[in-house]
């Protein structure tokens, strides 16, 4: 088998993978799925933001009692 054939079944091999892609497990998800609206993605935008600030706030809590915590109880 020379490259041009290999190459050839390499091909073939893709284009039928790419076919089956809306036929498996996930097909019904994918026909399913849609763009989001500028409304829908501004919301979960700002929950996003909000939960990444929350989260980072808690940690940097945590870091200041760790660090600080030692010292002002004299330890």
């Amino acid at each position: 088998m020379d490259i041009v054939d290999k190459s050839w079944e390499i091909q073939k091999g893709i284009e039928e993978r790419v076919k089956m892609l809306g036929k498996g497990k996930y097909g019904r998800v994918l026909k399913m799925a849609r763009k989001p609206t500028a409304e829908e993605y501004t919301k979960t935008v700002m929950i996003t933001g909000l939960g990444l600030t929350l989260i980072g706030g808690l940690g940097f809590a945590i870091y200041l009692l760790v660090t600080r915590l030692p010292g002002w109880l004299g330890l």
